[in-house]
């Protein structure tokens, strides 16, 4: 079992926690976590785009001119491709662009994308996080104290709230709840902030 320390929110030691080798201890296998990168991008598209083909676009009813005769190339519609306001070839129509990983996947590919942050000593373990306002003030404060530009902060309980509202402004931060975290922001974000409360939850649910 790997340790790491337990901060508090002035970034002073106080304790160690040992993580659960089933978790945060796996075997990495990239092909999974890559697989689950591309599935969440793809699930996020809204794939709504939608331009008009020939047959959709307006006019062009009538031949511009006759076919030979007149020295100029041949056209049979003014609304065809290679005409200003023409329709566009292959147009792109609304789709679905989602994909699904079955869920043993993805869970193992989270496994893997967590056990990265502990080797690569990206992963913070807070005592706890509490904020009496949802300021931003006061989560810059914190942050600055445990050396934090760019990070993805797990928590769970009563302050979970203050916590998201005072960090939805700061640029290079997001919040979740452990029901939440997916492979892809672990890995986007270059530390993996965590309470106590909320690891014993992210290792109770995904055991």
């Amino acid at each position: 079992m790997a340790n790491v320390s337990v901060l508090n929110m002035e970034g002073k030691q106080v304790g160690e926690v040992s993580l659960d080798d089933g978790i945060f201890g796996v075997e990495i296998k990239e092909h999974l976590v890559h697989q689950a990168v591309v599935s969440y991008l793809a699930n996020q598209r809204q794939g709504t785009q939608c331009t008009k083909t020939r047959a959709e676009v307006r006019g062009g009813g009538r031949k511009p001119w006759r076919q030979k005769g007149g020295g100029r190339a041949r056209q049979g519609s003014i609304r065809s491709p290679q005409w200003t306001g023409g329709g566009v070839v292959f147009a792109p129509k609304p789709r679905d662009y989602s994909f699904k990983v079955n869920r043993k996947e993805r869970q193992q590919a989270l496994k893997c994308a967590l056990t990265s942050r502990v080797q690569e000593k990206k992963i913070v373990v807070l005592d706890e996080l509490k904020l009496t306002e949802a300021k931003t003030k006061s989560m810059v404060k914190v942050l600055d104290a445990l050396n934090l530009k760019k990070a993805l902060v797990v928590t769970e309980g009563d302050c979970a709230m203050n916590v998201k509202i005072a960090a939805g402004n700061i640029q290079g931060v997001k919040t979740s709840a452990v029901n939440n975290i997916n492979v892809y922001d672990v890995l986007k974000y270059d530390t993996f902030v965590v309470t106590k409360e909320a690891l014993s939850k992210i290792e109770e649910v995904y055991k």
